[in-house]
Order: structure tokens, then C-alpha cells, then sequence
């Protein structure tokens, strides 16, 4: 559908939040907790704030939840009990207050389920979810969504986009999908008519650092390159980058077994972990640090834009903040593209 550009007063936004509540909504949105910005279910308005660059873990988990059993099985005389997930009891979601580059995340995840086998799971989950996203007033400098063809103002993954006019200014609302239509259509009193509006002036300015599409250029001759070593150097393989990305999408399954009875959990990993490649005969195709971390560029400015015509990354920067190590990938990207083969 085409987007729908309306106008809500700043003062209206409780009230908006209030009529979803009224129609039985979830709502999942940033709010405070223990020094830390995190998406966590919000019963009142009060609870959510707006007054963030970023939240310390992405949104993904909405869709792809950290653990999640997908089956259950027991044992009994008659034989063997299976049940898997019930779809139905999958809750609707209202995501408040996702920045752009979690939005656009969200789609860069739908493109690994659905590669070649498409995640009944994953899918449902993700058709029951709404996204309100909010454009960015402000970043700090391991912000970098317009290196990867992003924008503090993108409406990619998004059902309605808000972008506030002015610190305390109202919003700008565009309506881009049917959900957004239908948050709309449960408080359309809130709504006004919007006239010309240049929302690009209120959002905050971040800098082109790199080129993605010279990053991706240049992999394609720098698998052998020393670079990777250098890079590595601080890394300390615990996949912190890995579990506050919002496109990272490596999951292992484990066994639970409770005598004749037991479950199988879908749960996050990381190609940066040592085991993750470990074969059964003690070989490790990825055997060092600097082939994990090469694996982890490689596969979000090469393998991903080549196979499913995404690049893997948003630039929200969360894995440089993350970083016990003080590995920062924005620098690795730039001097990627700096170097010479």
C-alpha cells in the first residue's frame, strides 16, 4: 500500500497506547531497567521511554526468541507422544518504539528463514507482530545505518514510522502497511490530516563511513588476507556481538530428556563460539579466533548480499558497544575497504 502520512500530537501517543491496550494488544516496548534500555512488556505508558539511542539487546528475539521449545514428546505403553508448538498460542504483538535499524532487521531475518526452507515458526510468529517504529533524533559514534544503506528516518519494516517534528514537537506518522492501518483504525480520532512535511530536517545526521558495496567487493580477494588475524587479536569468542545483533540468526537444537518424557528447544548461537564447528571426530574446520571473526564478516557483507540480496548488518552499532574487548566492527570495516589486497 501506498504510506499514509498523518500527524499525531505528542500528547496523544498515551492515548494511543491506551486504545491498543483497550483491544487486548501486547505491547512490547524500550524501558528502563536496571541502568540498561530493554524491550520488555509494558503495562502502562509510563513504563516506556523515548529518551534512547539504542536498547542493549535488539528486537529479534520477538520473532526468534532466545530459547523456544518447539516440540514435546513422552513415552508411555501405547508408544510415542509428539506434540510441537501450538500457532495459536502465539500472542499479538504491538513492538513500540523500534528504531529504524531494528525494523530493517527484522526483514534481513525473514530472508535467512526463508531461504530455502521457510519456518512455519519463525513466520507465524512474525505475522503476529506490529511494528511501530520511531525515527532517530540523535546517535553516537558507533552509529553507522547509512554505511549499510539505512537512515535514521527509514521506513524499511516499519507498519507506521513516527518521526517527532522538533525535540518537543508532535509527530509524524506514516502509515505503510495494512497492520498500520489497523493500529490506525483503533484510535483514528488521534489522527490528523498532515500537510507538507520535511521530516528529513529533524533527524539526526549520521555520516557515511564506508562504502558497503566496496566492503563486499573487496572480500571477494581477502579470505587469505593477514587482516583477520590483526582484527581478532582482543577477540574473546564469547558471542556477546552475536546475541545483541538483530540479524544474527545462528540457533542450535538440544535435547531435553526427563526420563520417558522430555522436549527439543531451539535456542541462539554464535560461528564465533569454538564448538560451534567442532565436528564429532575432533576436527575443527574453524580451528582460531581469526577464522570465527572472518567467517562472521564474511558472512554479513559477502555470503548474505550473494544469496539473498541483503546485507547482514544495519550499522546499529550494538555489537561495538557490547564488546567486553573494545572490538570495534566499524573500524574493522573501514579498514577493510582501506586496505590494500
Amino acid at each position: 500500500m501506498n504510506s499514509d502520512r498523518r500527524l499525531i500530537r505528542k500528547d496523544s501517543l498515551e492515548k494511543l497506547f491506551k486504545a491498543l491496550k483497550q483491544n487486548n494488544k501486547t505491547i512490547i516496548g524500550p524501558a528502563l531497567q536496571n541502568g540498561k534500555i530493554s524491550y520488555k512488556i509494558s503495562n502502562n505508558y509510563s513504563e516506556i521511554t523515548s529518551d534512547y539511542i539504542q536498547t542493549t539487546q535488539s528486537s529479534k528475539e520477538i520473532a526468534f526468541p532466545r530459547t523456544e521449545k518447539i516440540l514435546a514428546y513422552s513415552k508411555n505403553a501405547e508408544g510415542m507422544s509428539v506434540k510441537g508448538i501450538d500457532i495459536k498460542d502465539i500472542p499479538e504483538i504491538v513492538l513500540w518504539g523500534v528504531r529504524p535499524c531494528d525494523a530493517i532487521g527484522i526483514g534481513e531475518l525473514s530472508a535467512i528463514f526463508n531461504w530455502d526452507y521457510k519456518d512455519e515458526i519463525f513466520n507465524n510468529r512474525l505475522s503476529k507482530v506490529t511494528v511501530l517504529g520511531f525515527s532517530c533524533s540523535k546517535a553516537d559514534e558507533y552509529c553507522f545505518c547509512t554505511s549499510v544503506g539505512g537512515n535514521p528516518g527509514n521506513t524499511e519494516g516499519s507498519d507506521i514510522l513516527f518521526t517527532q517534528l522538533g525535540e518537543n514537537g508532535d509527530y509524524l506518522a506514516e502509515i505503510l502497511t495494512e497492520k498500520g492501518s489497523l493500529i490506525v483504525s483503533m484510535a483514528e480520532a488521534l489522527f490528523e490530516r498532515a500537510g507538507k512535511v520535511e521530516k528529513e530536517k529533524f533527524l539526526v545526521d549520521v555520516p557515511v563511513r564506508f562504502n558497503h558495496e566496496d566492503v563486499r567487493n573487496k572480500l571477494t580477494t581477502f579470505f587469505e588476507s593477514g587482516e583477520w588475524v590483526q582484527q581478532s587479536l582482543k577477540c574473546l569468542g564469547c558471542g556477546a556481538c552475536a546475541y545483541v545483533c538483530p540479524t544474527c540468526a545462528c540457533f542450535d537444537i538440544q535435547d531435553e530428556a526427563h526420563g520417558k518424557s522430555g522436549s527439543r528447544v531451539r535456542c541462539w548461537d554464535s560461528c564465533g563460539f569454538s564448538l560451534f564447528t567442532l565436528h564429532t571426530s575432533g576436527h575443527n574446520p574453524r580451528e582460531v579466533q581469526s577464522q570465527r571473526w572472518r567467517q562472521r564478516i564474511m558472512h554479513k557483507f559477502s555470503y548474505m548480499p550473494d544469496r539473498l540480496s541483503v546485507f547482514g548488518c544495519t550499522g546499529c552499532g550494538r555489537c561495538s558497544r557490547a564488546c567486553p574487548a573494545d572490538m570495534n566492527i566499524l573500524e574493522h570495516l573501514i579498514s577493510i575497504q582501506e586496505a590494500t589486497v
